[in-house]
């Protein structure tokens, strides 16, 4: 509210989003446990929860209830502890450190016990599908593609590293050198295994607790709040359970498909690309189905450093949720920051070398909700 010049009293509505509300916080309807924080004491609100999706989806129901003309200014926003627990029975700032035995039944509560086993459907062999299609189709080794997935690694860890608000804080060259290795040796050394036929210990997210949100209001008043305001042109929003094989392959696609004919755009006028990657891959994966990468080209464009932050065709500038880090419900909203701030020209170090008109966001989580949203910068007209 501060960044966007909005007092408490002109927020109209809320959303307040997390992915696990009452694991980490032991709250069901986190929208009205925190109304007095903030000064929405008797304002509406409504909580919603998507799993990793959540802060995607944050933006669309934002931008949506806008549209319909119901409210004029709405904060959408999302919180996560993805590390800590609240402690039953006690304040929810009284913390305790999560633990495996809390995942576990955290992970079985996201996917439908009626139709699939919930633990065939979190673990590494199920991310490795499309990529292994992928490798499949384009006849890459298992080598190639290792070394694709090491460089994009590389890149995502740097920009992480030089975001102030990024989890990582030593490159792997900085790690690599503890070890009188270079960082092509580490990330293929015992310190970074394999979990799976594909993916390393450097392809999985890196958990954090965090928050994020956005004032959202009618295009036509917005220079009202921001001498920089960007446009929020739709979103495509496809779900699939998670016993659908290649779910994100093909929901994306769907997405895709409806965000491109909801705007005319495609991927290939999009000038920044961020993709909801707690297993690394996906953002590969994603640029392509999307178009914003020609067929079959993504992974030469790694392995040339075209994707990173100051590369023609840059992705997860931030990061991504693998080195940026995985706050789970608000990490789709912690794309939105990353993404006004790289189209206003203020992400510092990591900021993209040419103007972004155009910038596309492709959300993924627990094998339900994938979304491909377009951001206009309306600052540039």
């Amino acid at each position: 509210m501060k960044d966007a010049g909005v007092t408490p009293k002109e927020v109209e509505y809320y959303f307040n989003g997390a992915a696990t509300p009452t694991f980490a916080s032991n709250y069901v309807t986190p929208n009205m446990q925190v109304a007095n924080w903030f000064g929405m004491k008797g304002r509406a609100s409504s909580h919603h929860s998507e799993a990793c999706c959540t802060g995607y989806v944050a933006l669309e129901q934002g931008a949506n209830l806008v549209a319909s003309g119901a409210y004029d200014i709405v904060l959408t926003g999302c919180v996560e502890t993805a590390v800590s627990y609240a402690i039953p029975f006690k304040p929810a700032f009284m913390r305790r450190e999560s633990t495996m035995e809390d995942l576990i039944p955290n992970l079985h509560s996201i996917w439908s016990k009626d139709y699939t086993d919930p633990s065939k459907a979190a673990n590494a062999m199920c991310a490795d599908a499309w990529l292994d299609e992928y490798a499949r189709e384009y006849n890459l080794s298992k080598e190639t593609v290792d070394d694709v997935l090491c460089a994009m690694a590389k890149g995502c860890r740097e920009a992480a590293v030089l975001n102030p608000l990024g989890g990582s804080k030593e490159t792997y060259d900085e790690i690599a050198a503890q070890h009188d290795m270079t960082a092509d040796q580490f990330l293929r050394s015992p310190f970074n295994p394999f979990a799976s036929k594909y993916l390393r210990m450097s392809n999985f997210e890196l958990d954090f607790d965090g928050a994020a949100c956005a004032i959202v209001c009618p295009t036509e008043i917005a220079h009202q709040f921001s001498d920089h305001p960007i446009e929020v042109l739709g979103t495509g929003h496809s779900c699939l359970e998670g016993s659908t094989a290649r779910l994100e392959k093909y929901a994306t696609a769907a997405a895709y498909k409806q965000i491109s004919q909801l705007t005319g755009l495609s991927g290939a006028d999009m000038d920044l690309f961020l993709a909801n990657d707690f297993m690394e891959p996906s953002q590969l994966l994603a640029a392509e189905e999307c178009e914003y990468i020609p067929r079959g080209e993504a992974w030469r464009y790694y392995l040339d450093g075209r994707n990173r932050f100051d590369g023609d065709h840059p992705i997860n500038t931030n990061g991504g949720r693998c080195h940026y880090g995985h706050a789970h419900g608000a990490s789709g909203l912690a794309d939105v920051y990353e993404a006004v701030k790289q189209m206003r020209g203020e992400a510092g170090a990591t900021q993209v070398k040419h103007p972004i008109n155009y910038t596309m966001l492709r959300g993924f989580g627990g094998g339900q909700n994938v979304t491909c949203s377009i951001l206009k910068n309306a600052g540039q007209e």
